[in-house]
């Protein structure tokens, strides 16, 4: 693995397929994975905490929001004015926000939400979101049904 002058890692063939080891199964061992990569279980742990640190995985606990207790969840369309940084950045600090991302389309930012109740996501949205000075305007998405997760998408 070597960074580019973007600093953005370059995978060689071997990280690929660790990568993609651990998106089948993030609780494969490292035994495992080097048998199916050709490394030693050393060596594939040492690849594994690299990639961790250049930022290019992380290996957590995917949950089901409804089996935890959080009942709404829903993704919020927000326009600003001014800089969206600077409310992205804000956005990401609020309390029941999971993923926000910068867009080119008719919403600045799109932002994810999990929350305990509606009452929660009413809360949310009037008290810490649309109370934001540079929040113009939101559109909320709320969902109804989960039909499709993947995080198996493999590596170029």
């Amino acid at each position: 693995m070597s960074i580019s002058a973007e600093r953005r890692p370059v995978l060689d063939s071997v990280s690929k397929a660790i990568v993609e080891q651990l998106q089948e199964d993030g609780r494969r061992s490292y035994a495992e994975i080097g048998k199916a990569v050709g490394l030693s279980e050393t060596a594939t742990r040492q690849r594994v905490q690299k990639l961790q640190d250049a930022g290019v995985l992380q290996i957590v606990a995917v949950t089901d929001p409804l089996q935890l207790g959080f009942a709404r969840q829903a993704m919020i369309g927000v326009r600003v004015s001014g800089d969206t940084r600077v409310i992205a950045a804000e956005m990401a600090e609020l309390p029941g926000v999971i993923y926000v991302v910068s867009t080119a389309g008719s919403f600045d930012l799109l932002v994810e939400v999990v929350c305990e109740s509606d009452d929660d996501l009413i809360d949310l949205l009037n008290d810490r979101i649309r109370s934001l000075p540079d929040v113009v305007a939101t559109e909320t998405f709320v969902y109804l049904k989960l039909h499709r997760q993947l995080y198996n998408w493999g590596t170029r």
